[in-house]
Parts: C-alpha cells; structure tokens; sequence
C-alpha cells in the first residue's frame, strides 16, 4: 500500500485528505493519505522520516512551505516561487519539490475556458499565494500587474516575475478596468464580507478568481457576477493543485470529479 500525506501545523481542518482518498477509491489505487503535525523545529526530521519509511509523497502547508524548500531538490518553479507544497519521493537522489498553487490556480482559470496566454492579469496580494499565481501567469504567457498593500512587496515581487509591474491597492481600480484576468490571492473576504477589489472596476469581459474558498461565494465574486464576468471559485484552485500533486505522485490521470465530489461535499 503506498502512503501519501499532508505535513503541517495545524492540519486538523485541512480538505486534503478526503479529496485524494476519493481518488484512490474511485481508481481502485492501494493507498491511503494521512496527515502528520509535526513541530516546527522538527521538520527537517519529519521529512527524513518520511522517506525512509517509504512515504510515496506529501504535501506540504503553512508553515512549511519555506522551509520544506530548504531540504528537498526543488523543480524550477517552486524555487523561484520560493515554496514547496508538495513532495516527491520516488527519485533516486534527494525527494523532488514541486509548487502545485501555481498550476492550481492556471488550471482553474482554463476549467472555466479562460485564455491567459497574452491576457492581461491582476493579481491581489504579494503573499505566497500571490507569489505562486503570479509566477504561474507569467509563465503562460500573461502579463501580470501585481497590487499589495505594502507597495513596496509588490515592487520587489515584480522584480522577480517576468513582465510583472508592482502597485498599490489604490491603482486597482485603474488595472482591473483594463484587465482581463484578476485573482485575489489574498484573505480578504474569509471571515468578513469584504472584497479587495473595487466593485465598479469589474466588468463583462474579465475572468475573476479568487483564492479564498470558505465562504465559496465572497463578495467579490458576487460582485463580478452582477457585473457579467467570468467567476472562479477558490475550492477550483484547491482542488486543481491536489489534483497536480496526485498525478506527479502517480503518473496518471486524477479522476478530477471525483475529488472535486469529495471536497465540495465537505465545504
């Protein structure tokens, strides 16, 4: 049985579990996903660990993404990201770490048909989220304006992005009019009805995810759908990443709507 898992603390509230545990029933895989809260001192050993248990994979969430990417190889991407949440350990050298937010985030956005090569993107927040969806659209193709609150993360994170320019939250209104693709990356809209983005910015021909999935509907999706745009729900860009890390971990097909079953029944 091959057994794979979330490193975290805390991870009791985590959806990862029963979204990759209807994978592998629905595949018929020999499997089990589990989670593990080790402390923060003890990561480096937590993942040693693993692997010499024979652990066939983890993800990895706050607040070891940093760290995590200090003692695995990390794949191009993860290391610009500058985070790894998920964890390969069928190589023969040291385990592979992989950044799946970025790939989450473009997959959601072409679930729902949105073109980003060439498109002109805003992105909400210069966090790590943030980091992991603008690196992503950049490398799509896209052109990314990044907005934060301290302006000047914003600057620095556009230094490291291909094509990327760093502003603060009063230029949204001005970006978003004129984008195509906007993502919040950050908080906003979890525990308040609140939205980043200004409401009379958006318009029909924009493509609007926001990454925050509990409550599914913020407002500032509800706010892009009385203005005709495209919405895209944070539980897309949740379930697209575990689908990325379960078909590194595998080599096959996630069984997408099994998982996206499994995880909307539990939100």
């Amino acid at each position: 049985m091959d057994v794979y898992g979330l490193l975290g603390n805390p991870v009791g509230h985590s959806l990862s579990p029963p979204m990759h545990e209807a994978a592998y029933d629905e595949l018929g895989l020999e499997a089990r996903y589990v989670t593990f809260e080790p402390d923060e001192d003890d990561i480096e050993d937590a993942i040693a660990g693993a692997d010499a248990l024979g652990i066939a994979g983890l993800n990895v969430t706050i607040p070891f993404k940093q760290d995590a990417l200090e003692i695995v190889a990390p794949e191009d991407l993860a290391a610009r990201i500058g985070a790894v949440n998920t964890i390969d350990f069928s190589g023969s050298g040291p385990p592979t770490g992989y950044n799946t937010d970025a790939v989450g985030a473009l997959r959601a956005l072409r679930d729902h048909d949105v073109t980003i090569q060439d498109a002109r993107a805003v992105v909400v927040g210069a966090g790590g989220a943030g980091r992991a969806v603008a690196f992503g659209l950049a490398d799509a193709g896209a052109t990314v304006a990044i907005a934060n609150r301290t302006e000047s993360k914003a600057h620095a994170l556009a230094e490291e992005v291909p094509r990327a320019t760093g502003h603060g939250l009063g230029d949204l209104k001005r970006l978003v009019t004129n984008a195509d693709v906007v993502v919040n990356a950050t908080s906003v809209g979890m525990e308040s009805d609140a939205t980043p983005v200004p409401a009379d910015a958006l318009h029909e021909d924009l493509a609007v995810l926001d990454a925050v999935y509990s409550p599914l509907e913020t407002r500032l999706l509800r706010d892009a759908a009385d203005a005709g745009a495209t919405t895209v729900d944070g539980a897309w860009m949740l379930l697209y990443q575990g689908v990325e890390a379960f078909e590194i971990w595998t080599g096959r097909d996630a069984p997408v709507d099994a998982m996206n079953n499994a995880l909307r029944s539990r939100l």
